[in-house]
């Protein structure tokens, strides 16, 4: 009788198991990131990620809601795949690196709801990070909608966050919030809470158990809406959270809705030290390759723009001219006409202007409105690039007057038909050989990969805020110190750095040493310049000679030192030729030694400033270089 007990305990003990095994492992290729998956007593699919055996992100819950169905809880495993070697190499023709090369493992876990429907969960675990997202295999016409992601993230209580607060739609000037443009809550608890109330947008770091983390999303296409992350009091994490109800199109869709298959974005975690934070191209990596197009008029590079220090009054033809010449004298290859071009300055006269500029090999871009009826805006031109035929008609006479690109403002948010309206005005605009910088716009989401042509936007609290506002201003330096390891971490950033001289009715915070590192510092395909040719010529000619040759695409990046907030030394590489740029977050001193046995050649030059100004100095690769930041200082090296 023991003997048939033993074997009935054994039988359901093996049954047990299988309905419950131990959690499944997954690994990228070194073994440093372990993800272990699993379900909840709810049967709700979780995960765990580890690095270097510690954890980093403790069990956080997974799984979608569709309106015809729940994918979240009451869920069963069918089956988990071995792990699969995937990899890809790509070129970039603006950002961080050129040639990128990625590898990761793959695992798909495929489940079963309560009545039988499949959803897949993809991993994959790469040397920097891991990324995750859903797909639904089955194939259907019906259009299917998620009414709401169930995607967290879960850190322990100690951990720090760099949060950046996402604005309440509808509101700020002319109702044209949400746009990416708020100050990060710096060093703070994971489940502060933001002022605003509307939760985080991405990317999101965080310092948990001696990791740096940092969440966002890529791969974002036509049929989802963008997310941000607020913190979910039930579960104790930050939750993926679809936008406000007001981020739409007119009469279009906000939550994500699509035909099956269907693949949902990718759920980005880069995990490490800050080096790889900055390094790192996952938000590339991960974004859907670049669509079939002619890339031959695609050109990136620095851009005068009148509008920036000088406003509306600006935009006119004699102020144009001299910006064009400006740029000309500066070797860079585009001005920025501003908004209400069309009536302040006239068709007849832009012919003349796109004439001049050809004839000193510099090209113009220009301002439009994208909105409709989401906002009160005024500027113009205004909704005429709602619809294809609009975008059609539009862009091809923009093509005809020889028009490089388009600057669109005032977009209205994350919701899916807004991020369909991305899209589609990025694929016409690429069809008429447009370049396209979003402005008042949401985080590209590596959507720079996907449309080459799109070498910008703007997503940042930038120089436009700082020339409106004392207390913006005072808190540019720390603010900057912390993009690179956020905001600007994959997608460029249309910053409009670098005030030299003065900005009319504000005094500036930063030293000019500073705004000289920040076009190098920051990424994106066209920087447009805020410095007027008045304030250049007050500059000594080996800073406009520096600044004659600042590259946008880089061959390399490579961190030095820094930390989020304080200060950041950065080093990028363009073929032989290294830029090194460090700026100091503080209003204090600081110095930095750097260690320049990576750089290509034997002997360059350092501009910094003392007590007089700008300070030019010669420096070899055979020393270290040691370099006292002023306080809201910074410097810049060339070699």
């Amino acid at each position: 009788m023991k003997k048939i007990c033993s074997i009935i305990l054994l039988a359901f003990s093996v049954f047990s198991f299988a309905e419950n095994p131990a959690d499944y492992s997954f690994f990228n290729s070194d073994k440093t990131i372990k993800v272990e998956f699993n379900l909840t007593p709810k049967k709700t699919p979780y995960y765990k990620v580890f690095f270097k055996n510690k954890l980093v992100i403790n069990t956080s819950e997974l799984g979608i809601v569709r309106e015809d169905g729940n994918f979240y809880n009451n869920m069963k495993i069918v089956k988990v795949s071995e792990a699969k070697a995937v990899q890809s190499s790509y070129n970039m023709l603006q950002g961080k690196r050129k040639k990128i090369n990625y590898a990761a493992n793959q695992y798909t876990v495929s489940l079963q709801n309560s009545t039988g429907e499949v959803m897949e969960i993809i991993f994959q675990i790469s040397h920097d990070g891991v990324a995750l997202r859903y797909h639904f295999p089955k194939t259907s016409s019906d259009i299917k909608k998620i009414t709401e992601e169930k995607t967290t993230y879960n850190f322990d209580a100690a951990a720090k966050a760099w949060l950046q607060p996402m604005s309440k739609a509808k509101t700020g000037w002319k109702e044209t919030n949400p746009s990416y443009e708020e100050h990060y809550s710096m060093g703070v608890p994971v489940n502060t809470k933001p002022v605003i109330g509307e939760g985080w947008v991405y990317p999101a770091l965080f310092n948990a158990n001696d990791a740096w983390v940092l969440i966002a999303e890529t791969g974002l296409q036509e049929n989802y809406c963008g997310s941000r992350l607020v913190y979910n009091d039930s579960s104790k994490a930050l939750q993926v959270t679809f936008p406000q109800k007001e981020e739409i199109f007119p009469n279009g869709a906000l939550n994500p809705e699509s035909q099956l298959p269907w693949y949902t974005p990718w759920r980005i975690i880069t995990i490490g030290s800050l080096k790889t934070i900055t390094e790192s191209t996952l938000g590339t990596d991960l974004a859907d390759p670049a669509i079939p197009m002619d890339t031959s008029f695609i050109k990136s590079g620095l851009s005068s723009w009148s509008w920036v220090l000088l406003k509306d009054d600006s935009v006119n033809f004699e102020t144009t001219l001299q910006f064009i010449d400006y740029a000309s004298s500066m070797n860079w290859p585009y001005c920025l006409i501003d908004a209400d071009w069309d009536t302040r300055i006239g068709d007849a006269k832009m012919k003349e202007l796109v004439a001049h500029a050809k004839e000193k090999n510099v090209k113009l871009l220009v301002w439009y409105n994208s909105s409709g009826s989401w906002n009160s805006t005024e500027y113009h031109p205004k909704s005429k690039l709602l619809s294809h035929a609009d975008r059609d008609k539009e862009f091809s006479r923009l093509q005809e007057m020889g028009i490089a690109g388009v600057k669109v403002d005032f977009f209205g948010g994350d919701g899916q038909s807004m991020i369909a309206y991305y899209h589609a005005m990025l694929k016409d605009a690429a069809a008429h050989q447009l370049l396209v910088n979003f402005h008042g716009a949401t985080l590209p989401r590596g959507l720079q990969r996907t449309y080459p042509n799109l070498l910008t936007t703007e997503a940042v609290k930038g120089q436009e805020y700082i020339t409106f506002f004392q207390d913006i201003a005072d808190l540019q330096a720390s603010h900057c110190a912390m993009l690179p390891f956020a905001r600007n971490a994959f997608d460029p950033m249309d910053f409009t750095p670098m005030v030299l001289d003065s900005i009319p009715n504000i005094k500036r915070k930063t030293t000019p040493a500073f705004e000289l590192a920040l076009p190098v510092l920051f990424l994106s395909g066209i920087q447009h310049i805020a410095e007027t040719p008045v304030g250049m010529v007050k500059m000594p000619k080996y800073v406009v000679d520096y600044l004659k040759d600042i590259p946008t695409n880089w061959d390399d990046s490579k961190f030095i030192d820094g930390y989020p907030g304080k200060y950041i030394v950065m080093a990028r590489k363009k073929d032989n030729v290294w830029h090194i740029v460090g700026i100091n977050g503080e209003n204090k001193a600081k110095e930095i030694e750097i260690d320049l046995s990576f750089v290509t050649n034997d002997s360059g030059y350092i501009i910094l400033e003392n007590e007089k100004g700008f300070q030019q100095l010669p420096i070899s690769k055979r020393t270290k270089l040691k370099v006292i930041m002023k306080p809201n200082g910074g410097f810049v090296v060339k070699m």
